[in-house]
């Protein structure tokens, strides 16, 4: 009797081990996503708004959901509290804060930093021109990210599972 337990213990943590692994999987698109709609809203904001760049992350961080809201929110109170930082310190610092909480891989982080590094320096179309550049960049990642789901989502959940029904094969 013991043994069963020890094998439907063993067998249920190895397959929600696998089905956390492809969650990850499947979030990773929906965040990029997320995350190019945040940078579109930022783009009409810039193009027909008249609000500071402060401003304009105040109110994606409230619109959006987590964990794209807290990138722009922790933005905004860097810009706030940091007296002397320039706006890509301030970007770069909340982007690597953030980041960890996501799902999203190293290539959206690196298209994220890249951007931060024009924020507020140039004049409108300039801002716009590199606004639109991150998004179709991301717009590539988020097709990787399509692909590797489509990969390895499943192949996740089955190893789950076959690696606990290994575990309990050994153990009896």
């Amino acid at each position: 009797m013991l043994k069963l337990i020890g094998a439907v213990l063993i067998l249920i943590s190895t397959t929600m081990t696998g089905f956390r692994m492809a969650r990850r999987y499947a979030e990773r698109p929906r965040q990029i996503r997320q995350l190019r709609q945040s940078l579109s809203l930022l783009e009409t904001d810039i193009a027909y708004g008249s609000r500071t760049l402060v401003e304009a992350f105040r109110l994606i961080g409230k619109r959006e959901r987590e964990p794209v809201a807290s990138l722009f929110s922790s933005c905004v109170r860097y810009l706030e509290t940091l007296d002397g930082a320039s706006t890509y310190q301030c970007w770069k610092k909340a982007v690597e804060e953030t980041w960890p909480r996501t799902a999203m891989g190293v290539p959206e982080r690196e298209v994220m930093i890249d951007f931060g590094k024009t924020l507020g320096l140039s004049d409108r179309q300039d801002q716009l021109q590199h606004l639109r550049m991150a998004i179709a960049n991301l717009k590539v990642e988020e097709n990787h990210a399509r692909d590797e789901q489509v990969r390895y989502e499943k192949m996740c959940k089955t190893l789950g599972f076959l690696a606990g029904a290994l575990l309990v094969i050994l153990m009896i």
